[in-house]
């Protein structure tokens, strides 16, 4: 984990309200936690650090889900086509 914030955190860090701030503070790794605790981050900095680090897990599981959704995609084309495929046969006899 790095310990310096980028800036456009610490911006949007110094924009949240009280219940932000404390929501943000529930989420937050025991280990960044520690730090802060430590003195060796500022409290603005660890939560900049965290808004960080759930874009970076946003995106991860983004990805993920768009995997998924394709490979479901082309499950149900196979499926379709199968189905397609049986109706044929039927319609044959």
């Amino acid at each position: 984990m790095k310990l310096k914030p980028d800036e456009k955190y610490i911006e949007k860090a110094k924009k949240l309200d009280q219940d932000q701030v404390e929501r943000l503070h529930s989420r937050m790794r025991n280990k960044l936690t520690r730090i802060t605790v430590d003195k060796k981050l500022t409290d603005l900095e660890a939560l900049a650090i965290q808004l960080e680090l759930e874009d970076e897990q946003l995106e991860e599981w983004r990805e993920e889900r768009r995997k998924l959704n394709e490979k479901l995609e082309k499950q149900e084309a196979k499926l379709k086509a199968k189905q397609a495929e049986k109706e044929k046969e039927k319609d044959k006899k």
